[in-house]
């Protein structure tokens, strides 16, 4: 392997140095894995796929009955009473903000619990302006910080108590900021605290990067409705686009009529030949994410055996797919993104370079050589260009060409040294 793809003796030492250190987090991952499988599995059974829903529906979408079962699944799944997965969702943010717009109207309030979101979402909320912000419809915002990478319930129970919150929002994934991401203890405990002071807030939690990385999933301890992506974990890969949201009925419909429009909801919406897909991608999802997860399990002891900051180490539980790599300066952020695509299966002789981005505010280097645009399932690494200068590794379809990957990118990093 090392002469076929290219790597310098030192870089393959390293990769055998760390191998011994990281097979018992290897086995609990697939031990994870094992058990989300059988969870997936028991939906398909319980839901009676069929040959018959990867028929796809044009035009105006009626009677679906493939994207019928396609949310019949992703609810099973979930432990949620309903499940919108459409193709019209473009990506994570938007559906996040079209959850937003459906739960939230002139004078509520929305308070994120996980300090200031998603760069993204800066504008959907109007922390940054724009005319077509929540703000601008009069949605007021409040935010209270993380501490030491934990709620800070304490602040959090009084400002509910005080305050009448319609929506309180979670991110658990840490974005592009420096903290760890949300176990789904800690989300179980933040729930209860809520619950037990305003039983009618919205918990709504931003799940992306996090599915099948653990044996629950929010909706189980107490979340009331959860948003994420389809080209990130659940798509497996396969998901070309899309999004989808799981919840109470109540919620769900809501967030259908945001979608399309008031009085036909979920009902319309074609399924233009995402069935198959969706349904393959959720079926693959489990051993998916765990390829990912032992892709950065690889990269994170190899990288602190460098001397690299990383989170999580190679043997920290577990949260999301993310890893986050600090470099603490521009090169090397930017010479082990050009590693990442040169060992990518797609574009791999392209060197990316950092350029603005819409909905970022720094210029942002993305290394993606992927099947699906921007698939962060698939084997990619991205950072905002600013101090302290920290790349986002997520993905890896599979553990070996993720592994790959990652050799090129490190044996790019020792040769610049």
């Amino acid at each position: 392997m090392k002469d076929l793809i290219g790597i310098s003796s030192k870089t393959y030492e390293i990769y055998e140095k760390v191998l011994p250190k990281i097979s018992e987090e290897f086995k609990q991952i697939d031990n994870i894995c094992e058990y989300n499988n059988a969870k997936m599995m028991n939906a398909f059974f319980d839901c009676h796929v069929s040959e018959t829903h990867f028929n796809m529906t044009t035009g105006y979408g009626y009677n679906d009955l493939g994207r019928d079962v396609v949310e019949e699944v992703f609810a099973h799944i979930f432990r949620a009473e309903k499940a919108l997965v459409r193709t019209q969702f473009v990506s994570g943010s938007h559906t996040l903000c079209k959850t937003f717009f459906a739960l939230l109207r002139p004078n509520d309030l929305l308070l994120s619990i996980t300090g200031t979101p998603y760069d993204t979402l800066h504008e959907v909320i109007g922390i940054k302006s724009n005319p077509s912000s929540l703000k601008s419809f009069g949605i007021n915002y409040d935010e209270i910080a993380l501490v030491n990478d934990d709620f800070d319930y304490d602040k959090i129970a009084d400002y509910v108590k005080k305050h009448q919150v319609k929506v309180i929002e979670i991110q658990r994934s840490k974005g592009y900021s420096t903290r760890k991401s949300l176990s789904i203890v800690k989300l179980e405990k933040v729930c209860k605290l809520i619950k037990q002071i305003s039983p009618e807030t919205i918990i709504m939690v931003d799940n992306c990067y996090c599915e099948f990385v653990s044996e629950k999933e929010p909706i189980e301890v107490g979340a009331d409705i959860v948003v994420g992506s389809l080209i990130k974990n659940l798509g497996g890969g396969l998901a070309n686009n899309g999004g989808y949201v799981v919840g109470s009925k109540e919620l769900i419909d809501l967030v259908g009529e945001s979608l399309t429009l008031p009085g036909e909801g979920a009902d319309v919406g074609p399924s233009l030949g995402a069935n198959k897909l969706f349904l393959q991608g959720i079926f693959m999802a489990p051993t998916i994410v765990a390829n990912a997860l032992k892709t950065s399990v690889l990269a994170s002891a190899m990288l602190e055996e460098l001397g690299y900051m990383v989170s999580p180490l190679y043997n920290e539980e577990k949260v999301d797919i993310v890893l986050t790599i600090g470099f603490g300066n521009e090169k090397a952020l930017i010479d082990f993104c050009k590693g990442i695509q040169s060992g990518s299966p797609i574009d791999s002789y392209v060197s990316p370079v950092p350029v603005s981005t819409p909905g970022y505010t720094d210029k942002v280097i993305m290394a993606a050589g992927t099947f699906v645009q921007g698939s962060s399932i698939e084997l990619s690494c991205d950072g905002p260009i600013r101090e302290p200068y920290i790349a986002y590794l997520q993905g890896g379809l599979t553990y070996d060409t993720g592994k790959i990957g990652i050799l090129k990118a490190i044996d790019r990093l020792i040769s610049d040294d």
